[in-house]
């Protein structure tokens, strides 16, 4: 079940669900233990945030 936890809240992460609608869906009281505890962001999500990040700075 823990596992699945994680699966969800990693993938909600990816489908830029908010992140306290995350917390809903998992029934978390807590925003902390829903970013902090269950959610992991990947290596392509990060790059493509400091990607999208870049472009708004530049004004493209």
């Amino acid at each position: 079940m823990h596992d699945t936890r994680h699966t969800c809240a990693t993938l909600l992460a990816a489908l830029d669900v908010h992140p306290r609608v995350a917390m809903q869906i998992l029934r978390h009281s807590q925003i902390d233990v829903t970013m902090n505890v269950y959610t992991e962001v990947t290596s392509e999500a990060t790059s493509e945030a400091l990607k999208r990040l870049g472009r708004t700075l530049d004004g493209s």
